[in-house]
């Protein structure tokens, strides 16, 4: 959410009320960057709240990594706390060591950055500012996610979306925690969306103002304009920010108190309106230029359709946990439930010790059909194994990925590892394998590496299974 103030002076004021690390550019080309990331325990005091969280170099949000396309990056990093940290270069294509790739606890999310001398291909902006969306939790965060093991419910929820880490005005205690960011008039900025939320879908606007969408997920797409940006958990969008070139007076009085001016509310859309988020998937197209070709696999050798969702698992003996009729959550692809190993898989897989670890059986899709937006079935327990799923090298996959309302629909971010994919469609309902196909984007479909599979529907991607190691 965003309000927009503006001054005697001209200058504008955008107050924004919703870690992770972001790429801005230098002007030099063909170096190598060095970076020391100290991951330390830091102080923070939100909503009134203050407690210990983990930071990079103490700055909460991180700090911003400066490099081009084509540098290289040399990043030193020092645990001083307590317990094991692993960071995760989010939508980087990290080739053949994906075991050196985790995604716990500090995650690093670009967006793309010319070579020098190769300009954007849209107009040159002012400038560039990082948008930081993410949630703030009053409690410890590890001890809500061992309540919710515990308990065999869902975790709680935050206590507030923060934007660069402030929460904002519309939230109790913040009347100054907020993230302002003064423009000028008439001036063109480019805003880089970073949703570093844990699992929300999230909308972006700014009152009385349009957007012109640019780029998603570090891949160029055809410009369109939109008064409301959709960013799923982990996705990323750069927008040009077009300020107006007068003030806008929705106050009668003259001069402004800006210290006591309430703040414009921009018009989102509800979470729940599957008409926004249909015709906003459908706007993005890549920009299949020379620079950024859309290199969409043609053919498909493998096809799976995974069902995805949350069903039921048994409580502990001798205890009553919170689920339906006593039972315990439990989030599952294809009714399995992932059962967390004893070691790293990468790493058992590259040095040859998987035997016991994991098996390679993962089914291609439900045994049992069921209408997945109906009734569903009888049994909801699900199976609980370290199962994988083994692929050819340079195999082309289609993926189907059903949302299934078995206990409630619900939309599932996706980020596949190491990889960046096709969204060749995506609807609501149940998937239809004899209708759908006909209506897919096999040419100008957009480059992602996150997606979410979206409530009450279902999203189609193909990938090139490339990059040996890696996993979604």
């Amino acid at each position: 959410m965003a309000a927009v103030y503006k001054s005697t002076a001209f200058m504008g004021v955008f107050v924004f009320t919703f870690v992770t690390l972001c790429l801005f550019p230098l002007p030099v080309a063909g170096i190598t960057r060095h970076y020391k990331f100290d991951i330390k325990l830091q102080n923070v005091a939100r909503l009134c709240h203050a407690k210990s969280i983990v930071t990079v170099n103490g700055q909460f949000p991180g700090p911003c990594v400066m490099v081009r396309e084509g540098n290289q990056l040399s990043a030193k990093v020092v645990n001083h706390v307590p317990n094991n940290i692993t960071i995760h270069w989010h939508g980087v294509r990290q080739l053949r060591t994906g075991w050196a790739n985790g995604p716990a606890y500090v995650t690093l999310s670009h967006t793309k950055r010319p070579k020098l001398g190769v300009p954007y291909p849209f107009p040159k902006p002012y400038k560039e500012v990082p948008i930081i969306f993410g949630e703030w939790f009053n409690a410890d965060t590890e001890a809500i996610i061992s309540l919710a093991l515990q308990t065999g419910a869902g975790p709680n929820v935050s206590d507030a979306y923060t934007i660069n880490g402030h929460p904002g005005p519309f939230y109790n205690c913040s009347a100054k925690d907020t993230f302002k960011l003064k423009v000028k008039p008439g001036k063109t900025y480019l805003l880089h969306l970073i949703n570093a939320a844990l699992n929300d879908q999230l909308f972006f606007g700014i009152a009385n103002h349009t957007l012109t969408v640019v780029e998603a997920d570090a891949v160029y797409v055809k410009p369109f304009e939109a008064e409301a940006i959709l960013l799923a958990s982990g996705q990323t969008t750069n927008v040009l920010l077009k300020t107006k070139q007068h003030i806008q007076m929705p106050h009668s009085s003259w001069p402004l108190d800006l210290k006591n001016l309430s703040p414009f509310k921009p018009n989102l859309p509800a979470l729940s309106n599957t008409s926004f988020i249909a015709n906003f998937a459908n706007k993005l197209h890549g920009l299949a230029t020379v620079h950024s070709p859309a290199s969409v696999p043609q053919n498909v050798d493998k096809q799976f359709l995974f069902t995805v969702g949350l069903g039921t698992s048994q409580c502990w003996q001798n205890r009553t946990c919170q689920g339906p009729n006593g039972t315990k959550f439990a989030a599952t692809v294809t009714n399995v439930s992932f059962t967390m190993p004893t070691t790293a898989l990468l790493h058992a897989h590259f040095f040859g010790k998987s035997h016991g670890v994991y098996k390679t059986d993962f089914p291609r899709e439900l045994k049992i059909r069921f209408d997945y937006m109906g009734t569903p079935p009888n049994n909801t327990m699900v199976n609980n194994g370290t199962e994988l799923l083994v692929l050819p090298f340079n195999t082309n996959v289609e993926l189907i990925m059903q949302d299934a309302s078995i206990v409630g629909a619900e939309s599932h971010p996706l980020h596949l590892h190491g990889y960046n994919f096709f969204v060749v469609g995506q609807g609501f309902g149940n998937f239809d394998p004899q209708k759908d196909p006909s209506n897919f984007n096999l040419i100008g479909t957009v480059e992602r590496n996150t997606v979410g599979v979206p409530a009450g529907g279902w999203v189609v991607i193909l990938f090139v299974a490339d990059n040996p190691g890696e996993e979604k």
